[in-house]
């Protein structure tokens, strides 16, 4: 006698799991269509709805739904004279949050990822934050070198980290008199170097002249080696790119050699993007 087979209502319930799964991460088709009307809108400041329709390659009557539905929510507003729409102060109000430092992290992302294919080892991009530099966006987990990995919002010492000694060398005197005096009230044992004005100003002034800074720390397997050039915008420095590699593995002088010229290559791209974005957003609020 043959036994009866029934069919798994595991294997069912979890396709129906993964067709929701997929369902959940499907984009939502019409809020797509909206943010591109309100962002050549953004950009054209005032455009008809022919204007606009043709710009995001949609029908007259649905670029006119959405134009409608963002002005009920307040966004945009409609002229009655010659029916034109153009942005209100709360679409500015979108970017109240997005400051210089993110921006610029922004902006990095693809250029972090193309440096780290051409490098290898874990680049990231930090950002001062009190008396410390913020890790912005880091290439950790796609680098297979990056034996401790680190995550964005991780903050590294100002006078210890090559990133911290590259903002340091480089931002104004101003800044860097207020962040130094601020260090040398700080307790922390990794602040302890700013009571030593003389011992900083010399670091500073190697890094300078060199026009990056070093740092190395001690690990476990070997020590780890920084390299950190700094990100300007006109006469401000905005962040500074990092790179980490083993000591053992890399020689210096074959870093300098080697992932210099690609580093400041990257940030060369991050610069003219960042002026280019920030010239946009002033001729915009104009």
């Amino acid at each position: 006698m043959h036994a009866q087979v029934h069919p798994s209502t595991s294997s069912s319930d979890g396709a129906a799991n993964d067709e929701g799964a997929r369902e959940s991460t499907r984009p939502i088709r019409a809020l797509n269509r909206g943010l591109e009307v309100l962002t050549q809108l953004n950009r054209l400041e005032r455009a008809a709805i022919n204007t606009l329709a043709n710009a995001v390659g949609l029908p007259r009557t649905t670029t006119y739904r959405i134009l409608e539905t963002l002005r009920l929510a307040g966004y945009v507003e409609r002229d009655a004279h010659d029916d034109c729409y153009r942005p209100t102060i709360m679409v500015r109000a979108l970017s109240d949050g997005f400051d210089d430092e993110a921006m610029v992290a922004h902006i990095a992302k693809p250029h972090l990822a193309a440096l780290c294919a051409a490098i290898v080892w874990p680049i990231a991009i930090a950002t001062p934050a009190g008396g410390a530099m913020m890790i912005r966006e880091t290439t950790d987990l796609q680098s297979p070198l990056a034996l401790e990995q680190y995550g964005a919002g991780i903050r590294v010492p100002m006078l210890t980290s090559a990133a911290g000694r590259a903002y340091l060398a480089f931002c104004t005197a101003p800044q860097r008199e207020a962040l130094l005096e601020l260090l040398s009230r700080s307790s922390l044992p990794e602040d302890r170097l700013a009571r030593s004005r003389t011992d900083v100003e010399k670091i500073l002034h190697e890094v300078r002249t060199q026009g990056y800074a070093t740092a190395q720390r001690a690990r476990r397997v070997s020590e780890e080696t920084s390299l950190a050039i700094p990100v300007r915008a006109q006469d401000q420095v905005v962040a500074t790119i990092s790179v980490r590699f083993a000591a053992t593995a890399v020689p210096l002088r074959t870093a300098i050699e080697q992932f210099l010229p690609k580093m400041s290559e990257a940030v060369g791209k991050i610069e003219a993007e960042f002026e280019n974005r920030k010239r946009a957003a002033a001729s915009a609020e104009r």
